[in-house]
Formats: C-alpha cells, structure tokens, sequence
C-alpha cells in the first residue's frame, strides 16, 4: 500500500494531526517503502549497504569509522555492521591511516566501483523515475527544511 492509499483510507483519520507530525511520520513511512524498493532493485547489497558507498564516495580522502558515522547520521555500532558486510562481499577494505596507525580509513575496491559503474545508469534512470514533475525549486525547498529541522533537533540535543 503506497502512502496516497493509506491517507484515502477510510479505516485511518489523518484529519487532526497536526502538519508537524505528519511529516515526521510521512518521511519514516517513506523511508520505508524507499528502503524496500531500492533494496528489491539493487539486489546485490542492500540500500544502506549502497548508502554507505555512496557516503565513501562523497569523501575527498578515505574517511574513518568516527567520520562516515558522522556523514550518514548514525552511531559508529551501525556504520561497523554495515562495514563488515561490504567488507565480506568485497566492496571495502580498511587501510591504516599514513599519520596516525590507530585510524583506520575506510577504502572502496575495485570490484565496488565496478558494481557503481555498472549501476550508474539503471539508478540515474530511477532517480529520474522517481523525481519526475517534481521542480528543483521543490527540491531545493524540501532539502531546505530537513535541513532546518535537523538544526533543530542539534539545537535540542544541546540544551
């Protein structure tokens, strides 16, 4: 059931739920349904597995454990588990790092970017697929206020 079925639902009453909440509990079910497809259409690893790549990638220098939790939002426990199942498949390595040997920095194989070349254009077709009609003003003011509300939740965390 996609999320234009759920909210048509008669058995389920979105009317009093305030616009702040929906979106929290829109963007979880999203996350969802994402996580679901894209794991049925890699089929090789899995999203987060795939995330976790394209976070390495995103670095201008092999990051450390500490840095790529850092980058994808998650706890250090998380990130490590999804490390070793890449590491397993062949997709990364660790590598000490050339200044400090108690780091170890986290490298893409050349069996991984290979599997990212030979994806690239399946994935850019999906993401096409995916953002069709939306605008890149749309875009742009969505990222915009994920990013505000994640600096609030900073803000929180601090008090």
């Amino acid at each position: 059931m996609n999320i234009q079925e759920v909210m048509q639902n008669d058995k389920i009453d979105f009317s009093g739920i305030a616009s702040s909440y929906f979106l929290i509990g829109l963007l979880s079910a999203f996350d969802n349904r994402f996580q679901a497809m894209a794991d049925k259409t890699i089929k090789i690893i899995s999203w987060k597995q795939f995330f976790t790549i394209i976070c390495i990638q995103l670095c201008k220098d092999p990051p450390t454990l500490k840095e790529l939790s850092m980058i994808m939002g998650s706890s250090h426990q998380n990130v490590k588990t999804i490390l070793n199942k890449l590491e397993k498949k062949g997709f990364v390595k660790f590598a000490p790092d050339q200044h400090d040997r108690r780091k170890q920095r986290i490298l893409l194989t050349e069996e991984c970017l290979a599997f990212c070349q030979e994806n690239d254009e399946h994935t850019s077709r999906l993401m096409q697929q995916m953002f069709h009609g939306i605008s890149e003003e749309q875009l742009k003011m969505t990222i915009q206020t994920i990013i505000q509300i994640e600096t609030n939740m900073e803000n929180i965390k601090e008090r």
